[in-house]
């Protein structure tokens, strides 16, 4: 009986029926794996809020490097996953006390982090979670140029009015 309704249906449907099933079964196992990521997530803040701590720095140097090239201990390569190891990550070398050290922050802290300057930083163990200026004004970082394929999308998207006209 089954056999004859597999046998009705024509190859292009077989084929999308299979299609379909795979994304679906796909999109299950992903919303699941995510739930779990942000459980994680959850933990990992809440610890770094936990652990946080203000500190006087001066700020050496800021680079984004590979997490194996960025002078981190063994220990701490160690510990990271397999995959992280090659991705490129923010580090700022900083002299905390007599101490130089490697520290690594988010996107959003790294283009915030003035070089060259003193600054009082909230650190929770090597992570950076946010930056004061101490002395002195902090200058603006100039915007970066817009590349001709951003430049597009962003006329296309004022001309459809998902963003406000400048």
């Amino acid at each position: 009986m089954q056999y004859l309704l597999l046998a009705k249906l024509s190859t292009g449907w077989i084929i999308t029926i299979i299609v379909l099933a795979v994304i679906i079964i796909s999109m299950i196992v992903l919303y699941f794996l995510g739930k779990k990521m942000e459980k994680k997530q959850a933990e990992q803040q809440q610890m770094m809020e936990a652990n946080k701590q203000t500190v006087n720095m001066l700020i050496i140097d800021k680079k984004r490097v590979k997490l194996k090239d960025a002078g981190f201990p063994q220990a701490v390569l160690d510990q990271a996953p397999k995959m992280s190891r090659n991705m490129k990550v923010y580090v700022v070398k900083a002299k905390i006390g007599p101490q130089i050290t490697s520290l690594l922050c988010d996107d959003k802290v790294f283009d915030t982090v003035p070089v060259k300057k003193e600054v009082k930083a909230v650190i929770s163990g090597g992570y950076i979670l946010s930056v004061k200026g101490l002395h002195g004004k902090n200058t603006p970082v100039p915007q970066q140029k817009k590349g001709f394929f951003k430049r597009t999308i962003d006329k296309l998207q004022e001309k459809a009015g998902a963003k406000p006209v400048k």
